[in-house]
C-alpha cells in the first residue's frame, strides 16, 4: 500500500467519523414510543407517509 492510499483511507475515515459526530449533535433523538413496533412490520398496518399512503 502506498502513501497516497494510506492518506485517502485516513481522510475517508476522518470524514465519516466527523459526519457521525455532526449527526449525533444536530439530529433530534428518536422517540421510540412513536415508532411502529418491529413486530408490526409486514402486518398490513397502513403507512403514515410515502407513496404507499396514496392508495
Amino acid at each position: 500500500m502506498n502513501k497516497l492510499t494510506s492518506v485517502r483511507m485516513v481522510v475517508f475515515w476522518a470524514l465519516l467519523g466527523g459526519f457521525f459526530v455532526w449527526d449525533w449533535q444536530t439530529a433530534q433523538p428518536v422517540n421510540l414510543r412513536l415508532e411502529t413496533p418491529i413486530i408490526a412490520i409486514g402486518s398490513g398496518q397502513a403507512p403514515s407517509g410515502g407513496h404507499c399512503a396514496t392508495f
